[in-house]
């Protein structure tokens, strides 16, 4: 008897046990890339000389660097097309709509797997497939046919009873769970969902919760496939790819919650982490500055037909700025066909692209100490462009009650229709080209914009730095390279994206690093959480970084770091982060001794001291490290 997520596991099992915590391998049979983390995935597939993906299926798509403030995101995207033309991929353009929404529409399958380079990825195990975020150069290597490398995760049971009741949403479903297990309660672990409460939730629904469970730091979640999936699909005019897909009856899991979703109230996350969460009931009539409803969270056609449903026949209130982004070209068709754009217009909305633009500080940065409701998976610090501002995540409901009221306000005291028009099909791929049947004929479009890759150099074998940065708990990957509209065109030209390495944390740390030629981060538990960028590894390797200490890792920064040769490592003892301070001068030797074992000691030269510490990686993982990265394994191998 099997768990759901085993039995898809074993079915595409390269190596390996499927026992927690042991290292595994297995087979990608899909993968996906966004424009911001795309182009330097697409340059490391290119260094590894494969002249076609190995995949059943590789997708580019184009939603987050649609600002197109100067040549350099237009370059990145003519890239991106040639490329996507030459090796194999089908290329999804600007204005088709968002990476997740899209995929889940068009793409996704059940009981296939699926990798992509942004940690939202798993939204598409909505129905029934295994779907991971990475970062670029892991996807990189699965199109060229390499497995995926991973710890066998642990399997969480979230036992699903009851309906939710008027004015709650599935958005409420996962921000319990954050308040319940925390942004790191989901580390090495998959969340899979069963239950009779299943049953009342819709694919739109099971994807918003898929999709935030990246916040609780998770592989990934689940939801079988089942009638519900069925409907979707045939909505979709692609009902063969249906399977049904169930854990067998008595299966094991390793550990069990259990939600009633008749007993949820609307909750929301407040700033600045999502797991900081609070009845919104405790936050009414807190005055409101800005509404957003969007994001790959919260954009499909059930979310802003709820959302509209609060809104039809009335007007924002005079203090509030609304903006709604539909989550992809299908979804806006049906609104406009459906007359249900013009109640978003008459309310007093502004509508935005289908694109990704407020969720990553792309536009839309709210007024200096802004309250900001947002219906997104993410309210990082500074990540909305507004340091200042406060973000809240909600659901649709609450964001558009609170639009009309102007403060905070509970849906569930509103009278407005919970049923609307069911979804129409309405399918027109002609923004998703097919890659070139002749693709010796296609040239490469490489604008100034698109830089030489940088790779790093072999491990030594002593390491002897200062600690350039000494960081708190929960860092993120906003935090190490933000995001924004400054920031994210230059994701193709590391040599300037390092300037911007920890600005909100200490201006001018990449001087800071040239002075000192490199050195060693040290951080406190769940470093590198959030978002797959592998930026956050691969511009401080540029900036000369040689190692980060930390009291934990978030998985996907952990296999970033290992993948761009920068020695991970953890405290045996994690009172003794207290005893380190900035400018110390820590010293790692014999680092070769990893081949037999991964225990090392790190002696602080400056306060005369040693640390027990280890290195959190697979025996697979140290190969790649003494190359000093997965790219120079890959070229030795050859």
């Amino acid at each position: 008897m099997q768990n759901l997520t085993y039995k898809i596991l074993e079915k595409h099992l390269l190596k390996g046990k499927l026992e927690a915590g042991q290292p595994i391998e297995i087979r990608m049979d899909q993968t996906l890339t966004q424009d911001a983390t795309g182009t330097m995935a697409y340059m490391q597939f290119e260094a590894m000389g494969v002249k076609k993906v190995k995949t059943e299926l590789s997708v580019s798509y184009v939603d987050h660097n649609t600002l197109q403030n100067g040549f350099m995101n237009a370059d990145d995207h003519a890239y991106l097309q040639s490329v996507a033309s030459k090796y194999g991929i089908y290329f999804s353009k600007a204005g088709n709509g968002i990476c997740h929404q899209v995929h889940l529409e068009r793409f996704a399958k059940p009981q296939k797997t699926l990798i992509g380079s942004d940690s939202h990825t798993p939204t598409s195990s909505a129905i029934g497939c295994i779907a991971i975020g990475a970062g670029g150069l892991d996807v990189a290597k699965a199109m060229a046919g390499i497995g995926y490398r991973l710890t066998c995760p642990k399997v969480v049971e979230v036992k699903l009873t009851g309906t939710l009741a008027h004015g709650v949403s599935s958005k409420d479903i996962i921000l319990k769970l954050l308040e319940l297990l925390s942004v790191k309660g989901g580390v090495g672990k998959v969340f899979e969902y069963t239950g009779e409460g299943v049953k009342n939730l819709s694919v739109y629904q099971r994807a918003t919760i898929t999709n935030m469970g990246a916040e609780l730091g998770a592989t990934t979640s689940i939801f079988p496939s089942d009638e519900v999936t069925r409907e979707f699909l045939k909505r979709q005019q692609r009902e063969e790819d249906y399977i049904p897909l169930s854990a067998d009856e008595g299966c094991h899991y390793d550990e069990t919650v259990e939600i009633d979703l008749s007993k949820l109230v609307p909750l929301a996350a407040c700033p600045n982490s999502p797991d900081a969460v609070k009845n919104v009931s405790e936050l009414s009539g807190m005055k409101v500055d800005q509404v957003a409803i969007g994001s790959c969270t919260n954009s499909g056609y059930e979310d802003l037909m709820k959302a509209a449903a609060i809104l039809k026949g009335k007007k924002i209130a005079h203090n509030v700025s609304l903006v709604v982004s539909p989550g992809s070209r299908q979804v806006l068709m049906k609104l406009i066909e459906n007359g249900t754009l013009s109640t978003f217009v008459s309310c007093g909305a502004r509508i935005l692209e289908c694109t990704c633009g407020p969720c990553i500080g792309m536009g839309q940065s709210p007024k200096s100490d802004a309250v900001s409701l947002r219906t997104f998976n993410r309210n990082f610090y500074g990540r909305s462009g507004t340091l200042s501002a406060g973000i809240y995540l909600v659901s649709p409901e609450v964001a558009a009650a609170s639009a009309i009221t102007g403060v905070i306000t509970d849906p569930t005291t509103l009278d407005y229709a919970d049923e609307f028009e069911k979804e129409q099909s309405y399918i027109d791929d002609s923004l998703i080209y097919a890659p070139s049947k002749n693709p010796e004929n296609v040239e490469i479009v490489r604008g100034p914009n698109i830089k030489t890759l940088p790779v790093n150099t072999p491990m030594d074998q002593t390491i002897d730095k200062k600690v350039v940065i000494k960081l708190p708990d929960n860092i993120t990957t906003d935090h190490i390279a933000p995001a924004g509209a400054k920031v994210l065109p230059y994701r193709s030209n590391i040599e300037k994206l390092s300037t911007f390495v920890f600005e909100n944390n200490k201006p001018h740390f990449d001087e800071v690093c040239k002075e000192n030629n490199g050195g060693i981060i040290v951080a406190g538990e769940n470093y590198g959480q959030g978002s797959s960028r592998e930026h956050a590894a691969l511009a401080p390797m540029y900036l000369g970084i040689k190692a980060v200490l930390a009291k934990s890792f978030a998985r996907i920064h952990l296999a970033n770091l290992v993948n761009f040769g920068l020695l991970p490592l953890v405290f045996d003892d994690k009172s003794n982060y207290d005893k380190i301070d900035e400018m110390d001068e820590l010293k790692i030797e014999n680092v070769d001794s990893f081949y037999n074992s991964f225990d090392l000691t790190i002696e602080n030269v400056t306060k005369k001291e040693t640390y027990k510490v280890h290195a959190p990686i697979s025996k697979e993982d140290v190969e790649i490290l003494m190359a000093g990265g997965a790219l120079n394994y890959i070229r030795n191998q050859q």
